[in-house]
């Protein structure tokens, strides 16, 4: 196993698609699944036995935020809780901080209606609608695990 430069966060020269540097890049002006997907790839893919070090540091939330970059922010400490539950690994505490839940509830899916919003509170994994978020059942389906490949 190669050895993280923690200086510059690079593995042989590849600088990690770490959740603070999503946030970051979100915070800039990114679509949020740009940096989100990058994440996506190095977790399950690549660099898979850096998973606690791609989730370890504390996203920088600015004091000014907006509506939808504490939306971003909230998703991003759902995230990280949600994968280490789903794969037996030990959230950071950062992202269990109580300080990480909207005030109101956030779809992420568009609703059409009573039912669709009743269905969505149903299958969202617990470290989302504790948050007040709304999604699917598998925010972070990977395309390693979808097409039959197998990642620890």
């Amino acid at each position: 196993m190669l050895e993280i430069d923690e200086q510059t966060q690079t593995i042989g020269g590849v600088r990690l698609q770490t959740l603070q540097r999503s946030y970051a890049q979100i915070l800039a002006g990114d679509d949020p699944w740009f940096p989100l997907g990058k994440f996506m790839h190095q977790y399950f893919g690549a660099y898979r036995d850096y998973r606690s070090d791609l989730l370890r540091d504390p996203i920088e939330v600015p004091e000014d935020k907006t509506a939808e970059q504490w939306r971003w922010a909230v998703w991003i400490a759902a995230s990280a809780d949600y994968l280490c539950r789903s794969r037996g690994g030990e959230c950071p505490a950062w992202a269990l901080d109580d300080r990480f839940k909207l005030a109101e509830p956030w779809y992420y899916a568009e609703i059409e209606g009573p039912e669709e919003e009743a269905e969505l509170r149903e299958e969202t994994p617990p470290e989302f609608a504790r948050r007040n978020i709304y999604c699917e059942a598998e925010p972070y389906r990977n395309k390693y695990e979808f097409q039959g490949r197998r990642s620890a």
